[in-house]
C-alpha cells in the first residue's frame, strides 16, 4: 500500500521563528507512539555497589543481570521477568538496540548489559538474527568488541562505512534546516529505523555533553540515528536546545523506540561525550529504566550537576560568555565551556510531547541491590 509523504508539523509556539525545520517522512505515529510510551512519567532507578570495581572497572555480570530483572519487573508491573519484557517484545519483532559508543573504549553502553539486553530478548522468542546493536562509526563500535559478550548470531551494525558514507541512511526520511550557512542542510534517518526495524530500545550512558549540557536518551537516539548532526555546533554556538528534541520526534524514530535503559554503571562529569582519561569518570553504579525519555533525562540532569558541584565545577546550567573559550580541550578546565550548553533540550522535547520535564510529576521507584 502507498503511504503518502507529508510535512510532520512542530507548533510555532514551540520553536519560535527560527530555526525553520523541514520534517519529511512517510511515516505516520502509532496509536501510541513509544516515546513517552506505556509509562509516561514513569522511572525505575536501580543502584548497586557491587555493579562495578570502580578501581578496576571490572564489572559483574550477575549483579547486572539482577539489576535488569528488578527494574523491568518495576516498571512493568509484572513478577516474571519474561513477562516484563513480553510487555514490549515478542517474536515476530525486530529489535535495534542503540548504544553509545562516542567515548569508548572507556565510556560506551557496557558490553555485559548490551548482553544481558540480547539474552532477554531470545528468552521471549526473539531471534538473535533479529537483534541489531547499532552505532553510527565503525572505529567506536569496533573498540567495544560486543561480539566478545553477546549471545551468537546478534547483528552488529555500523551505520557509517567509512565515516561520512551516506549509504546507510534513507534518503525519503529527513529533517532540513539551515543552522548557520552550512553547505549540507539535510539530515538522514538511518536506514534500518525505517526499513528493518519493528522496536528500539535506547542504551545511553550518564554523561556531561559540552554543547547539550547532558548527553542521555534523547541526545543518544536523536543525534544517533540520523547524519550529518554535527553541524549543530558552531564556535560558541549551538542548536541542540531544538535539534535534539526534533529528531527524536521524527516518526518512526519516536513510536518504535519503546524503552530506554540508562547505562550508569561508569559516568562522565565533565568533558563529555568523550572520556581520554579517568580524570573526570565517576561510578553512579546505577540503571534507569523507562519509556520516558525526557522523565530519564531529566533525573540524570541533576546527577551530572550534583557532582560537578561536588566537584566544585560550574553548573551544567551556566550560561555566561566569559566561561565559554570556542576550541579549548575538553577534557581541561571544567570550569570552562567549549559553547554556549543547553541544558534545556529536555524542557524543549517535553514541550513536543517526548516525555514528562517537570519532577512533581515523575514517579520514581528506587531500588537497591
Amino acid at each position: 500500500m502507498l503511504r503518502r509523504r507529508f510535512l510532520q508539523a512542530i507548533p510555532v509556539s514551540a520553536l519560535g521563528l527560527e530555526p525553520r525545520y523541514k520534517i519529511v517522512t512517510s511515516f505516520s505515529p502509532a496509536a501510541q507512539p513509544g516515546m513517552p510510551g506505556l509509562f509516561p512519567g514513569a522511572v525505575v532507578s536501580v543502584h548497586s555497589e557491587k555493579s562495578i570495581d570502580a578501581d578496576t572497572e571490572k564489572v559483574d555480570a550477575s549483579v547486572v543481570a539482577e539489576m535488569m530483572a528488578r527494574g523491568m519487573r518495576a516498571l512493568t508491573g509484572e513478577r516474571d521477568t519474561r513477562d516484563a519484557w513480553r510487555r514490549f517484545f515478542g517474536p515476530a519483532d525486530v529489535v535495534g538496540i542503540k548504544v553509545n559508543c562516542s567515548g569508548a573504549p572507556n565510556i560506551m553502553s557496557t558490553p555485559e548489559v548490551v548482553a544481558e539486553i540480547c539474552r532477554n530478548l531470545i528468552a521471549v522468542g526473539v531471534k538473535p538474527s533479529q537483534i541489531y546493536i547499532y552505532e553510527r562509526f565503525l572505529d567506536q563500535m569496533e573498540s567495544v568488541n560486543y561480539p566478545r559478550y553477546v549471545p551468537a548470531g546478534v547483528q552488529i551494525h555500523t551505520v557509517e562505512k567509512p565515516r561520512g558514507s551516506i549509504a546507510n541512511y534513507d534518503p525519503k526520511t529527513y529533517v532540513e534546516v539551515n543552522f548557520f550557512g552550512e553547505e549540507d542542510t539535510r539530515s538522514n534517518m538511518v536506514r534500518l529505523i525505517t526499513e528493518r526495524f519493528t522496536k528500539i530500545i535506547n542504551v545511553p550512558n550518564m554523561k556531561d555533553h559540552g554543547a547539550s549540557g547532558v548527553t542521555g536518551c534523547l541526545k543518544n537516539i536523536a543525534y544517533g540515528s540520523f547524519s550529518n548532526v554535527a553541524r549543530s555546533h558552531s564556535g560558541a554556538k549551538t542548536e541542540t536546545l531544538s535539534f535534539i528534541g526534533t529528531l527524536a520526534s521524527v516518526e518512526p524514530l519516536r513510536s518504535r523506540t519503546v524503552l530506554h535503559i540508562m547505562d550508569g554503571l561508569r559516568g562522565v562529569w565533565h568533558g563529555g561525550p568523550f572520556s581520554p582519561t579517568r580524570r573526570f569518570r565517576f561510578y553512579p553504579k546505577r540503571m534507569m529504566f523507562g519509556t520516558d525519555p525526557v522523565a530519564i533525562d531529566r533525573l540524570l540532569l541533576d546527577i551530572i550537576d550534583n557532582k560537578r558541584k561536588a566537584e566544585g565545577a560550574i553548573s551544567v546550567w551556566d550560561r555566561s560568555m566569559d566561561r565559554v573559550k570556542p576550541g579549548s580541550r575538553p577534557d581541561a578546565d571544567p570550569n570552562i565551556n567549549r559553547f554556549v550548553r543547553e541544558p534545556g533540550h529536555i524542557g524543549y522535547a517535553a514541550g513536543l510531547g517526548l516525555g514528562t520535564y517537570d519532577l512533581k510529576k515523575i514517579r520514581v521507584e528506587n531500588i537497591e541491590i
